[in-house]
């Protein structure tokens, strides 16, 4: 029968998985396999495991149960193996790389900081902000004749909203990064000028949030700060 692997722990970590049921259509007990200094976290599964909210709520709830409890490794959905010695085997064979993050995440949580300024807010800021903006955009208004305005004016507000959503996203790392271990800066999307995702630990945890919280009160308007977190460390694995 094929073992779903939830994560990976030092043979130290309680486990407590009593309660919890795995992932699959007939879902089975979570329990753990061990090789020497370490433990995976698996249940076993008759089928190929695809992300439906019922599998991807089992999953999560055995990484928050880990993560209540120590340091875990956590794998994102969907790893499996084809029996409890396969699992054996590849916790012997790369045991040092696995103590290794284990020690680099231990004590710590993943914080996810997204920040958005929707584009209307921001084109409002440049024309309200920039001479040059405004002169071509009254320009083009009171019927300039001249094709090229209208292109200027696209070239220089692209430009604007290029380099001020840079600005903008690098002064928030730069203001949270000194309260975290580490920070991964993901590919923004939609309306999102900055996506980042922090590994914070816990002694540093109540200046992180401080100091997050202190740059959403004194973001302009428009500008929208969404963090999620304590997250199992997914992006530092």
């Amino acid at each position: 029968m094929t073992v779903y692997v939830y994560a990976i722990t030092g043979a130290g970590h309680p486990c407590r998985l009593d309660g919890l049921s795995g992932v699959g259509a007939d879902p089975s007990g979570v329990r753990t396999v061990t090789a020497d200094a370490l433990r995976a976290v698996v249940s076993d599964v008759r089928e190929e495991p695809r992300p439906k909210r019922r599998d991807l709520t089992a999953h999560q709830e055995v990484q928050d149960r880990l993560m209540a409890d120590g340091t875990a490794l956590p794998l994102r959905f969907g790893y499996t193996a084809p029996d409890d010695d396969a699992v054996r085997a590849v916790l012997e064979d790369r045991g040092q790389e696995y103590l290794a993050i284990l020690e680099r995440l231990d004590g710590s949580a993943e914080f996810h900081l997204r920040v958005a300024q929707a584009e209307e807010s921001l084109l409002r800021e440049i024309l309200e902000e920039s001479r040059e903006a405004r002169e071509l955009n009254d320009a083009i208004i009171h019927g300039d004749p001249d094709p090229r305005a209208k292109l200027a004016l696209g070239e220089f507000v692209a430009q604007e909203v290029a380099s001020r959503r840079t600005a903008r996203a690098e002064a928030v790392v730069n203001a949270l990064a000194p309260s975290a271990r580490e920070h991964e800066v993901l590919t923004p999307s939609g309306d999102d000028l900055l996506s980042v995702s922090f590994l914070v630990a816990e002694a540093e945890r109540e200046a992180f949030l401080a100091k997050e919280a202190e740059l959403a009160a004194a973001a302009d308007d428009g500008v929208e700060f969404r963090l999620t977190g304590p997250l199992p460390p997914y992006s530092f694995v």
